[in-house]
């Protein structure tokens, strides 16, 4: 019994394959670049799909978006593939895929950064006080929870991480050789 796999490689190359050959044929008649076969998207969708399904990936709240991101990576750059270089087009856009997901991962953590730094920042004093309360003693315990908590000191510390300390001027010969001066 063979093992069957969610993407044929050998029907994707030769509709790959196809593809390319109607690509340069516009490209060479100068008319209009033709539309992407729908067994080609097909098999682009399950490719990603199946590649956020990894346990590195299917954690991401946005997983939706990491594979949408790769969808349009794949589409952008599917008349790069060139049978003549690579006989499998699955890896192709597999690695088209995963590193898109990687970016739409960083700047979800970026934004996500931007978030955390803003709630942590935010002026709320202006909105604790309501009407009724004006006499009474009010805290944003929310707030103070955000701002105090253990996984805002963590989330944060990669970030500080990547700040570089200047580098000290002399390295360990230079002091060896200093204390030697003095002596």
């Amino acid at each position: 019994m063979a093992n069957e796999h969610y993407v044929n490689n050998a029907e994707f190359l030769a509709a790959m394959i196809e593809f390319r050959k109607d690509v340069l044929e516009a490209s060479e008649t100068d008319s209009e670049s033709p539309q992407v076969p729908p067994y080609i998207g097909e098999c682009i969708y399950k490719i990603a799909t199946h590649l956020s399904y990894k346990p590195c990936f299917i954690g991401y709240s946005f997983r939706d978006d990491m594979v949408f991101d790769g969808i349009e990576n794949c589409l952008r750059y599917i008349k790069n593939f060139d049978p003549a270089k690579s006989s499998n087009p699955f890896s192709y856009f597999t690695q088209i895929i995963y590193f898109a997901f990687l970016r739409c991962i960083s700047k979800e953590k970026k934004q996500s950064h931007i978030k955390h730094r803003i709630i942590l920042d935010a002026p709320f004093e202006f909105f604790e006080l309501q009407e009724q309360d004006e006499d009474g003693e009010y805290s944003n315990q929310f707030l103070e929870m955000l701002q105090t908590a253990q996984a805002q000191k963590q989330f944060m510390a990669p970030t500080e991480r990547a700040v570089k300390k200047p580098k000290k001027s002399k390295d360990k010969l230079d002091l060896f050789m200093g204390d030697e001066e003095n002596v």
